[in-house]
């Protein structure tokens, strides 16, 4: 072991960030916290928020550096690795996996997807250390690889996965030509003792040895698994024949065939179902698909070609026809129409010319763009959009917690009914040989991976399907709680609206319609509301005063200092808050908002605070907006309108699309506490929203639904983002949630019925083992393909072109 300086011994390193720290005197006290720990000697560094340090693993573990720098009043944040886990075959394993990740020092919480054979471990960030996750997996019986997001790698593993399924099929293919001709003394044609034992032991102990090696992880760990079921049932069957054929009992049935042919229908199943479980990550393999692995640079000298993890932001990438947008970036010269269908569901391609934002991954039309690089590598829309599908089908559905309690046990259950089965008959009914029978057709009978596959596999292809149509959904929570919406929330601009006002009408107060425009137009430079774009698009070519100060007032308008010139732009309120009279205007502003427009006060709040005008705007209404409220009455959810918006706009855009509950002039609190109030009458609510505004709204909603055309923090508050800003997704959200759910209530309910009818079944020996082996395969591959049907759900509605 090395030794520092000071004596310390060095056998671990570690480098903790540390959140919180604003001083020298800070980096101290995490200094000497640390310190204070035997065998630790820590170096703080308050430039990098950082602790560098060596510690002897033998007297001090990772979690007591974390305690302690919590204990000094500062936070370590957290990190999430993900791993593959290789050698899972039911449920229990995926439970031992979890146990054996949590009990990881660091690990706060573990989650194990059997469907997609990954681990989700989030932990504290520097003492979460990949070696020691795949050490723990490696104590539970399998093998773990941490999964890093690098393309090259994804293909990697596609590559292996692919092998594996081919070498699979080799196996699949000698299990059933042996086992095949076990099966023709059941048709009345005879076959020599010595045969069954020659065409059997391959099988039992070559091909079938995976079956022992899993038991004996299991074991080894404490627990029981599918391999376990397998290998005793099999293995009774096997020996029991090889007894009675060496004891030379002629006339005596022989059950080779009852061990051989399970273990080539189980070894067909599983073959079956790794091939349906990899159709369910097609989705995502898909989107993989889209990424460009070259892009072409344009260079002072010339266009060159470079792989896209070398562009940079505000490389100028050039796009000929017909190939994909390596990056995401702005247009800087060229028009062409872009396909964007595989990332937004949008059916028909978008025209772009300069100035307009597009998306790597899409394809372009018939034009040459030139695109300047906005977002590249893990800040792309696409790798977002990945790692957001990833992460839902990674997680794990409230349901699914469940059937893993369930699951925990059910092995172990299994095995005592099936030694009471043979009991039963051995004891009370004096038939050993019927008893060892119905015993093994109880232990293969048993599925656990049916009740393991039923949610990952249901919520895999649903998330998959709504990325297809354009609907990104956060995590497992937020697919399977949407299906139980009865109440949509709505904000008007930008969700109902297209989000590009235009200015309709000016109303002046002692001022030129130019001053007043000059005025505002300066203020709002400091805005990114779309309202402040409309009137900064009305002023385009008016040379504008200089803006000193901005303060937004979020749900009021804004505050700004112009050349000198205090000014206050916003609504009613507003005005009333800076104490601005509004008498000889109100009347024509009413007028205004009766037409469903939005006016906008604009006052000086100097020592005398005047009125100086009024501005109009008008907000289109989305082509789709009345469509999608007419869905969704349809399918029994109810609508209600929240707003900031006066309350005479907001009834003459509720009338015109249909809404009956509307809800105005609220402050982005105040939208939240209204959605707290429909949730107090017993209401599930779903808030839609795309603005800074609408987040407070979104996080107390039970599911908020982000439009993506908003801004990133409604997008970051929602369980689910609609790519696409169409109003029509939010009831296709909830369709393919409903599609989802049910597909997960068939699946266990299948997955239960297997087990509840057919173990008393074969208890009673109403089932021989060939027959429970097979019906113990198709469980699994049943409750799989089920799944897979979600696959055909499409949008109930089209968007328009």
């Amino acid at each position: 072991m090395s030794v520092t300086e000071t004596g310390v011994p060095a056998s671990s390193h570690l480098v903790l960030p540390i959140k919180g720290m604003t001083c020298a005197t800070c980096a101290g006290r995490v200094e000497r916290a640390l310190d204070a720990l035997p065998g630790v000697q820590a170096t703080v560094n308050l430039s990098s928020d950082e602790a560098d340090v060596l510690f002897d693993a033998a007297r001090v573990e990772p979690l007591r550096l974390v305690e302690a720098v919590e204990r000094a009043g500062y936070d370590i944040p957290h990190e999430t690795r993900e791993l593959a886990i290789i050698g899972m075959t039911c449920a229990t394993c995926a439970g031992r996996v979890e146990k054996a990740l949590r009990a990881v020092p660091g690990v706060t919480g573990a989650e194990v997807n059997l469907a997609t054979e990954k681990a989700m471990v989030e932990g504290y960030a520097g003492v979460l250390r990949p070696a020691d996750l795949i050490a723990a997996v490696r104590r539970a019986g399998y093998e773990g690889e941490l999964l890093t997001g690098d393309a090259e790698r994804d293909r990697a593993l596609l590559v292996a996965e692919t092998r594996r399924l081919t070498r699979e099929s080799w196996h699949i293919a000698v299990a059933v030509i042996l086992s095949a001709p076990l099966l023709l003394p059941m048709v009345g044609i005879a076959l020599p003792a010595w045969l069954q034992l020659v065409l059997a032991t391959p099988v039992q102990f070559v091909l079938g040895a995976r079956f022992y090696v899993g038991s004996y992880k299991a074991l080894r760990a404490r627990t029981g698994n599918m391999d376990l079921l397998v290998a005793l049932g099999t293995s009774t069957a096997y020996f029991y024949s090889l007894y009675v054929m060496l004891a030379g009992q002629p006339g005596t049935h022989l059950y080779f065939e009852a061990a051989a042919v399970v273990i080539a229908l189980v070894m067909v199943g599983k073959g079956m179902e790794l091939r349906a479980k990899r159709s369910t990550t097609a989705a995502i393999r898909a989107l993989m698909s889209l990424r460009p692995e070259r892009a072409r640079v344009a260079r002072e000298d010339g266009e060159i070609e470079v792989p896209v993890a070398a562009v940079a932001v505000a490389d100028v990438v050039v796009v000929r026809p017909g190939e994909r947008l390596p990056v995401d970036g702005i247009v800087v010269n060229g028009s062409s129409d872009v396909d964007e269908s595989l990332l937004t569901g949008e059916s028909l391609p978008v025209a772009k010319r300069k100035g307009d934002k597009v998306t790597g991954g899409s394809i372009n039309g018939s034009g040459l763009l030139r695109v300047e690089t906005t977002a590249v590598g893990e800040h792309s829309t696409l790798a977002r959009i990945i790692a957001l599908v990833e992460h839902a089908q990674a997680k794990k559905a409230p349901v699914q917690r469940l059937v893993d309690r369930v699951a925990g046990i059910f092995v172990p259950i299994v095995v005592m009914f099936a030694v009471l089965t043979f009991l039963g008959w051995w004891l009370l009914l004096g038939q050993l040989t019927a008893g060892i029978i119905a015993g093994v057709a109880v232990l293969v009978i048993a599925c656990p991976c049916a009740l393991g596959l039923a949610t990952p596999t249901a919520l895999m292809v649903g998330t998959g399907a709504a990325a297809k149509a354009g609907i990104l959904i956060r995590d497992a929570e937020a697919l399977e709680c949407a299906h139980s919406l009865d109440t949509i929330a709505l904000d008007k601009t930008g969700t109902l609206t297209e989000g590009h006002p235009r200015v309709t009408d000016i109303v002046t107060a002692g001022i030129t319609e130019g001053a007043l425009l000059s005025l505002a137009a300066a203020a709002q430079t400091g805005s990114e509301h779309p309202l402040a774009r409309a009137i900064l698009l009305k002023a385009d070519g008016f040379e504008l005063p200089r803006l000193e100060s901005f303060q937004s007032r979020p749900g009021m308008g804004l505050m700004a200092q112009v050349t000198g010139r205090a000014l206050a732009i916003g609504n009613r309120r507003l005005m009333d808050n800076c104490g601005v009279p509004r008498e000889g205007f109100e009347a024509q502003a009413v007028g205004l908002e009766e037409l469903g427009r939005t006016v906008m006060w604009v006052a000086d709040v100097g020592e005398s605070p005047s009125l100086l005008g009024l501005i109009a705007v008008a907000d289109p209404l989305r082509p789709t907006a009345r469509a999608a409220i007419e869905h969704l009455t349809r399918i029994g959810i109810q609508t209600v309108l929240l707003t900031g918006d006066n309350m005479r706009t907001a009834r003459a855009v509720a009338a015109e699309i249909g809404i009956k509950q509307v809800l105005a002039g609220l402050l982005p609190a105040e939208k939240a506490r209204e959605v707290e109030r429909l949730q107090a009458e017993g209401k599930r609510v779903g808030m839609v929203g795309d603005g800074i505004n609408d987040a407070p709204a979104l996080a107390q909603a039970d599911i908020g639904i982000a439009m993506g055309s908003g801004a990133d923090v409604a997008m970051q508050t929602a369980g689910i983002t609609l790519m696409r800003a169409d109003p029509l997704l939010i009831g296709d959200a909830i369709a393919v949630s409903r599609a989802t759910y049910n597909k997960i209530r068939q699946g266990l309910f299948w997955a239960f019925f297997y087990n509840v009818v057919g173990m008393p079944a074969a208890a009673l020996g109403l089932l021989n083992p060939v027959i429970a082996g097979a019906a113990m395969a198709l469980s699994s591959v049943s409750v799989v393909s089920n799944a897979l049907l979600l696959r055909r759900w499409r949008p109930a509605t089209r968007p328009r072109g």
